[in-house]
């Protein structure tokens, strides 16, 4: 929360949460949120994040992010304009911490391939796993299975949701974190903001990681027209900079840029809107965002790390690789599910277990896990 200024009107209050899907007393010492927050942090698959794949796979490099560092950098960047908005800090840190747990190992790749075996079984999507394992994975409390956490909380997680998971989830939890999606209404302020935290995190990292990996240079990223404007300013102000100092200076005007962008355009959307409260925000169209000069350059940068990084022949050949070792795996559990803990193994809904099961590796001991059953190394 604020330190030494209230929250908005239209901020989520701690006071005023929906509750959890267990009632339990509040705790002496902090509000629903930072309880959320805590409880993220010291759960099991948080502490997978740091082996899981960001878009180098771990084993390429110690200083690559990987999905924890990246997780820390959107709630660096979320805690930060939530200040300014006078929205819920502890509320936009436990989103965006909790954001990729349900992330599987290897990236998108890794996610790509069990939504393939999954397909007639429910298909599988990294955001709604998420949710999956707050809820149901993570096995720490006698009371419950899941973390327990408030509503607000899981709204936000649950970023993106096909009308057809929404459905199941709304049978499951009438009126739920699923509603709005088949309602077309909007979660609140803190959430908006976690998913635009989001993709600044990725696009400022990927640019020094791809950088750093040789894969994109930066004679190559003077096509961009927001990472070249402020790469000129920084040597104009500074000319004596050399070699990284000139992509850190660079990255870190970027990162200053957008994020005073969002706070401007921000504020004038909700000037506008005027909201009473939370629930009115849930009742409009989007107001966090950038404006619409931001928002265009923001793409272009999208669609540059896209064609020259994330496409790159030398991390679509990891890739590749990291798919195949899903699959396999995939495969061998489902026919000796007995390789699996007794806890997935005695599962009646199988392939969904098996999906869980893998989704929570990291990505060395699916390495590891690939090796021991197949007898080859699946990634080089």
């Amino acid at each position: 929360m604020l330190r030494g200024m209230s929250l908005a009107a239209y901020a989520c209050l701690p006071a005023q949460s929906r509750g959890r899907r267990h009632a339990e007393p509040p705790a002496p010492t902090r509000d629903a949120f930072q309880r959320d927050r805590d409880r993220i942090v010291h759960s099991t698959a948080f502490r997978r994040l740091v082996y899981k794949t960001q878009v180098f796979l771990n084993h390429e490099g110690d200083l690559f992010r990987t999905r924890l560092t990246h997780s820390l950098e959107v709630a660096q960047l979320g805690r930060s304009i939530a200040r300014a908005l006078r929205i819920n800090e502890d509320l936009v840190e436990a989103i965006a911490l909790a954001h990729d747990l349900g992330h599987t190992p290897f990236g998108h790749a890794g996610q790509d391939a069990l939504n393939d075996c999954m397909a007639g079984h429910g298909g599988f999507e990294h955001n709604l796993q998420s949710l999956r394992v707050v809820d149901a994975l993570e096995h720490r409390y006698p009371q419950y299975d899941g973390l327990n956490l408030s509503f607000e909380t899981r709204e936000g997680i649950l970023k993106h949701c096909s009308r057809a998971n929404a459905e199941r989830l709304e049978a499951a939890e009438p009126n739920g974190v699923a509603r709005r999606f088949l309602d077309r209404t909007q979660p609140g302020l803190e959430a908006q903001l976690c998913n635009l935290a989001d993709a600044i995190a990725y696009n400022a990292h990927d640019i020094d990681d791809g950088v750093r990996s040789g894969l994109i240079s930066v004679e190559q990223l003077s096509e961009v027209e927001l990472f070249e404007r402020h790469r000129r300013e920084a040597l104009a102000e500074h000319p004596q900079l050399q070699g990284r100092r000139v992509l850190y200076e660079t990255i870190r005007r970027m990162l200053s840029a957008q994020v005073y962008d969002v706070i401007d355009a921000t504020r004038a959307a909700l000037e506008a809107l005027t909201p009473v409260d939370a629930d009115a925000v849930r009742k409009a169209p989007p107001v966090v965002a950038f404006s619409g000069t931001m928002q265009a350059q923001s793409e272009d940068l999208k669609r540059f790390l896209f064609h020259n990084l994330y496409r790159h022949p030398q991390v679509t050949q990891t890739t590749d690789q990291a798919r195949d070792v899903v699959r396999e795996l995939f495969e061998a559990y489902l026919e000796r599910s007995a390789e699996m803990p007794t806890s997935f193994a005695e599962r009646d809904d199988r392939h969904r277990a098996v999906a869980d099961y893998i989704a929570g590796m990291t990505d060395r001991f699916a390495v590891r896990e690939h090796e021991r059953l197949t007898g080859r190394r699946g990634i080089a």
